[in-house]
This record gives C-alpha cells, structure tokens and sequence, in this order.
C-alpha cells in the first residue's frame, strides 16, 4: 500500500508561494492511481537534474506545463502530439492522481508528472536550454490588490524560465482574469530576451493545440473572455 507521505507534494522552504495548499479529498481510484502507476509517471525533486532523453527514451520536443490543474487539457495535449515529450508539475494530489490514472487507462509513454513546487523543479530539475515550450495556463489571480506579489508571472520566475527554454522556444500563458492579462502582457513584454509573437503590446489568438477546457467553456457562455500570450525567447 502507498504511504500517506507519498500523497504529500515535494517542496523547499519559502517565503512567499503563488499557491495555497487545497486540502482536497482523494478518491478511491487516484490513490490506486498512485500505488499503481505513480512508478511509472512520477519523477521526484531530490532525484535532481533531469535527463530528458533518458527519461523518455527518445530526442523530442520537451513541453513543461507549470499548474496543470485536474490534468485534463494536459492528457489531451500529450494525446495529440505524441511527437513530443510533456512534464506537468502540480502540488495537489487529487489532479496529480487523475491524471496520472487517465494517462495509465491511455497507456501514455510521453508524459511525466512533478507533485512539488514549480519553482524548486526549475531549480534543481530542468537542464537550461531544455525546454521547447513552457506552458502556464489559468494560473491563480490573486484579485486583491494586497495579494498581487503572490502572482506566480514576476520578473524573476521569467528570467528563470528564459534559462530553461532553449534560444527559440517559447512561453505560452493564458488568463481569463483581464488585470492579470494585462500584468502578464506588462510583465513580459519588459523582460529582457523575450519577444511578442503576436506583435507588440498584444494578445495571441487561441493556439490550436491548446484544447479549451469544460471551465473555459462555461465562462465563455458567462461572456467571459480568455487572454493567451506567446513569446519567443531570443537569447540567454
């Protein structure tokens, strides 16, 4: 049987974090999800630099997707482009354990998942220049002014990023938060070594290989709208 401990995500200590811990009740069929093939998707933080090609097996295209949620849009992303490699990082086990239980049903080889903070998993796991494409999509807003500094899309987390993307790879975000489009447009567009896809000063459409997901859909029937932005990394 798996131990409570391995339901627990992996992290360091830190001030100040973009997440709050959820205590969210695991199912019966995620935790069996864990005992079963938690082997076979799981990577660990302490296990250090990662070796994608050795992991996967193969030379391919590396996507990393910081938040990835209940894991839905992740599988079906990996389902679609099985040409390239997907590592989905997440600190709740209830997504961790549903996707990884989809991915097991699918018989997935070109997905990997990290239950730990994103931002210790660029530190001591992903090689510089390894990463193709780095997705973040509908992270926490933090509306509230007095909490904007917990926003995950800083300056800092940007230039950490640009390490990881390789020289041409890309960073894609999405928010159906317009302040937080419109900080993330702000932010990025002044972080040295990125340049706008979609032209300066705007949004990108919707990538095709982005699948809108069932939260998605129901704000667009709310009148929500949902703001993408894709950058390229230019130089290191």
């Amino acid at each position: 049987m798996i131990d409570a401990d391995s339901l627990k995500p992996e992290f360091k200590k830190r001030a100040i974090r973009s997440y709050v811990i959820r205590g969210g009740r695991i199912t019966g069929a995620q935790r069996n999800a864990f005992e079963r093939y938690w082997p076979v998707y799981g990577l660990s933080l302490f296990d250090g630099s990662l070796d994608p090609r050795h992991t996967f097996g193969r030379d391919a295209p590396l996507v990393l997707e910081i938040g990835f949620g209940m894991g839905d849009s992740l599988l079906q992303m990996a389902l679609d482009q099985p040409d390239r490699d997907f590592i989905g990082i997440e600190v709740h086990p209830p997504g961790v354990g549903r996707l990884i239980n989809n991915a097991g049903k699918a018989g997935l080889e070109n997905l990997r998942v990290y239950m730990a903070d994103a931002v210790d998993v660029l530190d001591d796991c992903i090689p510089d220049s390894s990463v193709d494409r780095l997705q973040l999509f509908f992270p926490d807003p933090w509306h509230k002014k007095k909490h904007h500094k917990r926003r995950i899309v800083q300056p800092a987390l940007l230039q950490k990023i640009r390490r990881k993307l390789a020289v041409g790879g890309r960073i894609h975000l999405a928010t159906d938060w317009e302040n937080y489009a419109e900080h993330m447009l702000a932010v990025l567009s002044a972080a040295p070594g990125y340049k706008n896809c979609a032209g300066e000063g705007r949004y990108a459409p919707r990538p095709c290989y982005r699948p809108i997901t069932k939260f998605e859909k129901r704000g667009e029937h709310l009148g929500h709208s949902v703001w993408d932005m894709l950058f390229e990394v230019t130089s290191h």
